[in-house]
């Protein structure tokens, strides 16, 4: 009896270590795990995290946190697919705009009002996950970003600076490259806020030879200036560092291998002839001694020329009918406005490159005034031009329900002309995919190397004499170093003048001149001058480039970040003087150090591109209308891909 009540208690005793055993690793399984999840806690948020996609290219929006906790990482989605149904809200950034929507995109037709530009993906079964198609974005992304590097104040493309810039573009880190891209991209601060000046028949460059001329019957420069809000007169420096035409340069080239289009939801016979068409044009032959066209004034004239003579041949643009005059079909061929006027009018006359077949047609024309739109829709001292975004909007819905043509690319076929300081803000949502020709060809502004092109402002007095007083004096004859005259409009004008007005007899530095008998006017200064002097106003383009060549003086551009006209086809650098705007107080000696026979290679430019900047009754080879036209067909061209 006494052995069997031992054998129990052993047996007891084991049993009850094994329970304190056992309880004591739950315990401690327990607490290792709460630890774990307090650490997890400080590192993660506890919100959720979503990743959104931004329509392409809009320049990248800072990360934000939700009411409700959530981060929101927002980046470019270039050329993503997408299957499914996705929610998304939609903004007009510095106008108070918001939207929701839903859309299913299984539908064979999907209306552009139902298209919301910002999106959360979702993807089928056995296609490229969102993390990995992000990372090839990021790549091209980067490839096209500056870098400001703050201790040698100049600006850097991210190739020079991937040394010190440590972006892994891994699956893991997505989210921390995302929040790093957004703090280093240069055109990170592009759509923040929007400011507006009317304009009454003027722009910020209407003090050009319009202003000087006195049968002009327009207002005074000074009265001109009181039109604008008080935060337009006060503008002040930008802060960021200036893309200098070096990096444009760079970010171009870099723009041909990392830009990608919306990918078309279906396959069509225009997209064959295109990729044909590129491949001819990568292999033109290397072209000798042409009479018209002078080889250093271009980037690659064999390729220029080759994809000229394939434009001319090839091309088909379907123009829309739809739309009201006086915003749509009613061109403006008068006045500091007058590209996007003499453009429309003279395609729509065009019986070689327009079709009446939409389904022979690789490019799709918006035929609306930017300047007419202005015009008649904005509410004086309203500071918004909201409608204005709107009623662009719905054209777009209804061209997008009436036809499938917008669908199809999401508007990547399709290519609007626009010189209105405004168009850049009006177009950047909802017409963002679409090929914009631009005055306010502004990198800071969302300008977008091998998609958007850079369209020369041109003044027209006379639409019957678009050519009267064309030439200058030959480089031996021309007197004065330098010479500007023009309203003080925006903040750099005032510096300039206050850094060399009536200051030095070699530099012909003016506000707004006004013709005496016995003085010289203003065109007559520009035809005398060695070079003419090219400064910003309230944006960053000027008609007096496109006067300079007109009048064969070499233009010095003192704008930061704009991209110069036609970009993709010209070397800039051969035909003109570019000065930061900070460098104007050593704006005599920059261009006293230019040894004369570098002038006189640059003025013989000037007048070889001047074919290039005019206006004809009736358009010709070369000239202005046909170089807008070719510069959207070479940019669409280049954009094409061989299916993967």
């Amino acid at each position: 009896m006494g052995h069997e009540l031992k054998s129990w208690f052993q047996l007891d005793a084991r049993k009850l270590i094994w329970l304190i055993c056992a309880f004591m690793v739950i315990i401690t399984f327990q607490y290792l795990e709460l630890s774990s999840e307090n650490v997890l806690s400080a590192v993660v948020p506890s919100g959720k995290i979503s990743v959104e996609t931004q329509s392409s290219f809009l320049a990248s929006a800072p990360s934000s946190t939700e009411p409700d906790g959530t981060i929101r990482y927002v980046t470019h989605s270039i050329g993503l697919e997408y299957n499914g149904t996705y929610a998304g809200s939609e903004t007009v950034h510095g106008n108070e705009v918001s939207e929701e929507r839903d859309m299913d995109s299984n539908d064979d037709v999907i209306s552009e009002t139902d298209v919301d530009l910002n999106k959360s993906s979702t993807f089928e079964e056995g296609s490229e996950s969102p993390k990995e198609s992000l990372t090839e974005e990021l790549v091209d992304l980067i490839k096209n970003s500056t870098v400001y590097d703050a201790e040698s104040s100049k600006n850097k493309t991210t190739a020079e600076v991937e040394g010190g810039l440590s972006l892994e573009l891994s699956k893991e880190n997505n989210m921390a490259t995302l929040d790093s891209l957004n703090q280093t991209s240069a055109v990170n601060e592009a759509t923040n806020g929007f400011e507006t000046h009317e304009v009454n028949d003027k722009d910020q460059d209407s003090d050009s030879i319009l202003d000087n001329d006195n049968n002009s019957g327009r207002k005074s420069s000074s009265e001109e200036f009181e039109d604008y809000p008080e935060s337009y007169n006060n503008k002040t420096v930008a802060k960021e560092a200036p893309t200098t035409i070096a990096d444009m340069n760079n970010l171009f080239y870099r723009s041909r291998v990392s830009y990608h289009s919306t990918t078309p939801r279906w396959a069509s016979a225009a997209d064959k002839v295109l990729l044909n068409v590129r491949s001819q044009i990568e292999k033109a032959p290397i072209l000798e001694n042409d009479q018209q066209l002078y080889a250093p004034l271009y980037r690659n004239v064999s390729m220029f020329k080759r994809s000229y003579e394939l434009m001319e041949s090839t091309l088909k643009v379907y123009i829309y009918k739809e739309g009201k005059k006086p915003i749509f079909h009613k061109p403006v061929l008068k006045g500091i406005y007058a590209s996007e006027g003499w453009f429309m009018k003279q395609l729509q006359a065009n019986r070689n490159f327009v079709t009446k077949k939409p389904r022979e047609a690789q490019l799709f024309y918006l035929p609306f005034s930017s300047r007419m739109l202005e015009e008649t829709l904005y509410v004086p001292d309203s500071h918004s031009i909201q409608n204005l975004v709107e009623y662009l909007k719905n054209y777009a819905d209804t061209i997008a329900a009436k036809y499938p043509y917008w669908n199809r690319t999401q508007g990547a076929d399709h290519f609007l002309v626009a010189c209105h300081d405004w168009a850049t803000s009006e177009t950047k949502e909802y017409m963002a995919n679409c090929i914009r020709a631009l005055c306010n060809s502004d990198i800071r502004e969302g300008y977008i190397f091998g998609k958007d092109v850079s369209l020369p402002e041109t003044t027209i007095r006379n639409p019957q004499r678009p050519l009267r007083d064309l030439g200058g004096e030959p480089p031996s004859k021309r007197s004065i170093l330098a010479f500007f005259a023009g309203g003080m409009h925006g903040y750099l004008r005032p510096i300039l003048l206050q850094q060399w007005g009536n200051k030095d007899p070699d530099m012909k530095i003016f506000g707004t001149m006004h013709n005496g008998k016995g003085k010289l006017n203003y065109a007559q200064h520009m035809k005398r001058s060695k070079y003419c002097i090219c400064p910003r106003g309230y944006e960053v383009n000027s008609p007096r480039v496109v006067e300079a060549i007109f009048y064969e003086c070499v233009p010095v551009i003192i704008s930061d970040n704009f991209v110069p006209p036609f970009f993709e086809v010209l070397n800039w650098e051969s035909l003109a003087v570019f000065v930061l705007e900070k460098d104007i107080p050593n704006l005599k000696k920059i261009l006293l150090s230019i040894p004369d026979e570098r002038y006189r290679q640059m003025q013989l430019s000037v007048k070889k591109a001047q074919q290039h900047f005019l206006w004809h009754p009736r358009p010709v080879k070369y000239d202005i209308f046909h170089m807008i036209l070719h510069s959207v067909w070479y940019n669409r061209v280049l954009q094409m891909k061989k299916p993967r």
